[in-house]
């Protein structure tokens, strides 16, 4: 079906002839109108070809959806039109919403008038006949060129920045264009101000050293806060996409310090930020040289026949990853393992999943499966992208167009700190995890030379969950429940990927959900059904959960390491993670 291309028109032609004619517009006018016929001038039913010409599933809409649509919108431009004769057009959207944007009759126009298109192509999208798959990959790509076509990002249509460089005497220009020549130099779009902080200095900096070091990551040992410790010590395996104090970002939110602080004898695993040296690790480099070892040397340093272990992110699928090789050889190492917004089943991969299908994963094998390096800021930018108007237009208005300097944010210094990959790491985790969901396919994989099977990944497990979150869906969270053999408990906190993470009790923030009937459907959506809200942080309860598999308590260590084989190289937090990418 092919879709009407009166209503393209229709939406083009709403633009004011002023606004075309004015050369500082012209631009953003011609933007729109390209976009508008290019959408016109597609077969998409006919052809399944994408704006780029690259081969895309096919779709289609329903003619009686389009006629909707072109219904609506000629009423909806119709009645703005009319409003603007009398007075001007007024928005609660945040980057309209200022008093500069009401007063001026074209800026606040335009912002009305982008908006309105912006819900019709948004309309369009989901009106979208097709897959799933290609539903949300149209709905993703919508998405980022309607947030990048805001008025508000352009200096001829922002208000706010126009009235402030007025003010300032067009100082606010200048320096707009000092950050955005500064943000060129560094390779990103600033989101703080990065100069208030230092690792070592006031972000990581819960007291301890590191005890061992090899090629891929440093292991940190904490220095005890309490006079006895657990006998069974306490492991974290962060996300190797990040660095590790996103866990001990200040001494008030450090999910590290509060480990210690609840009598754990703590270890981290802190990443090495890889350089041209690694563009040929592995996958299974990382489980038998970073997990597995950090596991055994944990293990060696405290005398323990077990431990407890956490995985962030892919942190918990490397952990699970792990466990499940040891588990192959004839070892539980393990006494328990926490799982923080964790994929293992990849059914459910949330927005993530519009970047991944066949030809993109070939062409990733084919770029670096060999060797080669994906670089920090390119995953960084991906993520961004994920929410574009909050971590990225935001910042160029701001920057560049008003000249601002963001505040200080330590969790934003963290994002900004980017980490590379190694290309072979990064083509095998795309292939087997995102695209072919192999991990939960017993036998499916060789990992270290063992077949994986997380049938036999049989130990209490917590897992967690963010309800709101655009990376790990709760749904994938949840997944775990399914696959994982042993006693679980299940726990659903507020928020998104990091501040459902990162939420301290004594902030007394959100919400968590849980249900103790130790029922476990197939679909969180009935598991949250049966599940009871608590307002606040859902640390308290992990705790007490951890302390149950944490054996009898034993006198604190005097020192790092054991003193012998295993001492002090270097205090907290190491040479690794001050490495810039």
């Amino acid at each position: 079906m092919k879709q009407s291309s009166t209503l393209w028109q229709d939406m083009a032609g709403s633009f004011p002839q002023a606004m075309i004619g004015n050369p500082m517009g012209q631009g953003f006018a011609e933007s729109w109108m390209k976009a508008f016929q290019q959408f016109q001038n597609m077969d998409l039913g006919a052809t399944g070809k994408s704006l780029s010409g690259m081969e895309m599933p096919q779709f289609s809409f329903a003619p009686e959806k389009l006629q909707q649509l072109q219904q609506d919108y000629v009423r909806e431009a119709t009645a703005l039109w009319n409003q603007s004769l009398q007075a001007n057009p007024r928005t609660t959207d945040r980057r309209f919403k200022s008093d500069a944007w009401a007063l001026n009759p074209l800026a606040s126009f335009t912002a009305a008038v982008y908006l309105l298109n912006a819900r019709t192509l948004m309309a369009l999208a989901e009106a979208v006949e097709g897959d799933a798959k290609t539903r949300n990959r149209v709905r993703f790509a919508v998405e980022q060129w309607v947030a990048a076509a805001a008025p508000s990002n352009y200096l001829a249509f922002n208000a706010d920045a126009q009235q402030k460089a007025i003010d300032t005497q067009g100082e606010s220009l200048a320096k707009g264009l000092a950050n955005m020549l500064h943000d060129m130099r560094q390779g990103h779009v600033s989101m703080t101000d990065e100069s208030v902080f230092e690792v070592g200095r006031n972000v990581a900096t819960t007291e301890g050293a590191v005890v061992f070091e090899n090629a891929f990551f440093q292991l940190i040992e904490y220095k005890p806060l309490t006079a006895k410790v657990h006998e069974k010590p306490f492991l974290l395996i962060p996300p190797c996409i990040n660095k590790y104090y996103i866990l001990d970002l200040q001494p008030e939110n450090s999910l590290i310090r509060y480990a210690v602080s609840q009598g754990h004898r703590t270890f981290v695993v802190s990443w090495r930020n890889p350089d041209a040296s690694m563009e040929k690790a592995t996958w299974d480099d990382y489980i038998e040289h970073a997990a597995i070892e950090a596991i055994h040397r944990v293990q060696d340093i405290t005398g323990a026949k077990q431990i407890n272990a956490l995985g962030f992110c892919v942190g918990g699928t490397i952990l699970t990853t792990a466990l499940a090789v040891l588990a192959a050889r004839g070892e539980k190492p393990a006494a328990s393992a926490t799982l923080l917004t964790t994929l293992v089943d990849f059914t459910d991969t949330g927005i993530l999943d519009v970047f991944i299908d066949e030809n993109m994963v070939k062409y990733r094998e084919m770029q670096m499966g060999e060797g080669g390096m994906l670089r920090g800021q390119d995953l960084a930018s991906t993520f961004s992208f994920l929410r574009p108007n909050d971590l990225v237009w935001n910042y160029v208005v701001g920057n560049y167009l008003k000249g601002e300097t963001p505040p200080p944010f330590d969790l934003l210094y963290w994002n900004s700190d980017a980490t590379n990959l190694p290309g072979p790491w990064y083509a095998w985790y795309l292939r087997n995890t995102y695209l072919e969901n192999n991990l939960v396919k017993p036998g499916k994989l060789t990992v270290c030379g063992e077949k994986v099977d997380l049938r036999k990944v049989d130990l209490p497990v917590y897992v967690y969950g963010s309800r709101e979150d655009h990376i790990v869906p709760i749904g994938g969270a949840y997944a775990n429940t399914q696959v994982l053999p042993g006693p679980k408990r299940f726990m659903m906190g507020a928020s998104g990927h990091i501040a459902g993470v990162i939420n301290p009790p004594a902030a007394n923030k959100r919400s968590h959900w849980v249900r103790d009937d130790g029922k476990f459907p197939p679909q969180v959506k009935d598991w949250i059904a049966g599940a009871t809200e608590t307002p606040g942080s859902w640390w308290d309860d992990w705790a007490a959960w951890l302390k149950s598999h944490a054996g009898k308590q034993i006198a604190a260590p005097k020192g790092y390491g054991n003193g012998k084989q295993y001492q002090a190289i270097e205090p907290a937090p190491g040479r690794y993670v001050k490495a810039k990418a």
